[in-house]
């Protein structure tokens, strides 16, 4: 079978639904995932270094860096499945093995520290030297996330993408095959990353697509019924998906809206995330009552780039310092919102009055299990959280009646 590869990409660049629209390139919360995850990557190894990772997944810093990829979502799902503890079959043993633990914070810190392929590579090779049971190339999903034009993500509908496409046979438990996939990848992306992206998980996107019977590839070959039945399925599946999503979107812009409303009213400039001042809510553009940039701050470039991507902030007009932050939830990590809060806590430690998470009263569960997390505690940084409702409902009567940001207090809960 001859495949036109430039087609292929094309018909999945043109598919709206397709991995790469609503993942790749139209997702904000995948651009905020990296330093969020690569913080997490950082907890995780701070936590085997000074013997608090702990013998489970559950409650883990680890548990964190998965639920913000999985929470990815399309490519990512199932990525925290090789992590879970199981005891009986002693797999992946790097919970209560304390060397193959230490070895896997090594590899993660030298992944962390380390910025060049070949430098990369010669550290999964050597951790695939020491057989860690059950600890596979899923672990190239977390690597991504930090080197995402040299390490693609990897999981079963990716493998089988690949294996179809160029008719090969990779195993998916293997890291030779993750590497001579990753080979392949590489070479093939080379080619075509002029229409795709040099961010492999552009590619990794397209595999997963062909993998999991989404994008069909050879379109003269004949299906059965049984076949066609399931692509269908799938089709219907992913255009729910999407259809929640854009909801879920319009419901994180209205938040915004309400955010940035409430803050001009009580005389503070506000500013919106700087991936969403293009946007408006009831015909009101963010860009006509919002900062157009941050002002000049005394903080690291990383630091700063997070700060610029937190939902909506509110600063005092004199003096330009910030009073209030607030990240807007959705089916997005919990935890990535926690962290770029906390770094901003840590980055205007004497500044800072109010710091919320906003969440849809169907999370406040959840809000509540990741605020108390001991990780979280020992922070000792205080994060408040309202929900949608409360913030919707109240919004015009905190306009009317509110005097500072002490106001925004009194529909918001703790932990």
């Amino acid at each position: 079978m001859t495949i036109d590869l430039q087609s292929i990409i094309q018909n999945y660049k043109s598919d709206l639904e397709s991995v790469y629209n609503t993942w790749f390139i139209n997702n904000e919360e995948r651009l905020k995932a990296f330093r969020s995850i690569r913080r997490g990557v950082i907890q995780v190894v701070h936590d085997i270094k000074n013997a608090n990772f702990g013998n489970d997944f559950k409650g883990s810093s680890l548990e964190f860096v998965l639920t913000c990829i999985t929470e990815q979502k399309q490519v990512f799902e199932g990525a925290a499945h090789p992590f879970y503890w199981k005891p009986k079959l002693r797999i992946p043993d790097i919970y209560e093995n304390e060397a193959n633990k230490i070895a896997f914070g090594q590899f993660l810190e030298s992944c962390l520290i380390f910025s060049k392929e070949d430098q990369i590579i010669k550290e999964i090779i050597k951790l695939s030297s020491k057989n860690i049971k059950g600890l596979g190339p899923a672990v190239a999903s977390i690597i991504y996330f930090l080197h995402p034009t040299i390490i693609p993500p990897f999981n079963t509908g990716i493998v089988n993408g690949f294996n179809y496409l160029f008719s090969e046979k990779q195993k998916l438990g293997s890291w030779d095959s993750y590497l001579r996939m990753r080979e392949i990848i590489i070479q093939v992306n080379q080619q075509y990353k002029n229409i795709l992206s040099s961010d492999l998980g552009a590619f990794a996107g397209l595999l997963f697509e062909i993998g999991s019977n989404k994008l069909i590839i050879n379109h003269k070959q004949v299906i059965d019924e049984t076949q066609r039945s399931k692509v269908e399925k799938l089709m219907a599946k992913r255009h729910t998906e999407v259809s929640f999503e854009r909801e879920e979107e319009d419901l994180h812009t209205e938040m915004q809206y309400h955010l940035l409303k409430i803050g001009q009213s009580l005389g503070y400039a506000v500013i919106a995330a700087a991936n969403d001042r293009s946007k408006s809510f009831a015909e009101n553009k963010f860009s006509f009552f919002c900062l157009p940039c941050l002002p000049a701050m005394e903080i690291d470039k990383d630091t700063l780039n997070t700060i610029n991507l937190i939902d909506v902030l509110w600063l005092e007009k004199s003096t330009n310092q910030i009073i209030s932050g607030f990240e807007v939830e959705k089916s997005t990590s919990i935890y990535s919102g926690i962290l770029r809060l906390t770094d901003l806590a840590i980055s205007f430690p004497n500044n800072l009055k109010t710091l919320f998470l906003v969440v849809p009263n169907k999370r406040e569960k959840e809000v509540i299990m990741q605020l108390k997390r001991p990780c979280i505690q020992q922070q000792n940084i205080s994060i408040k959280y309202i929900l949608f409702s409360d913030l919707r409902q109240h919004c015009e009567a905190i306009c009317k009646f509110g005097e500072d940001y002490t106001v925004i207090s009194k529909i918001s809960k703790v932990a």
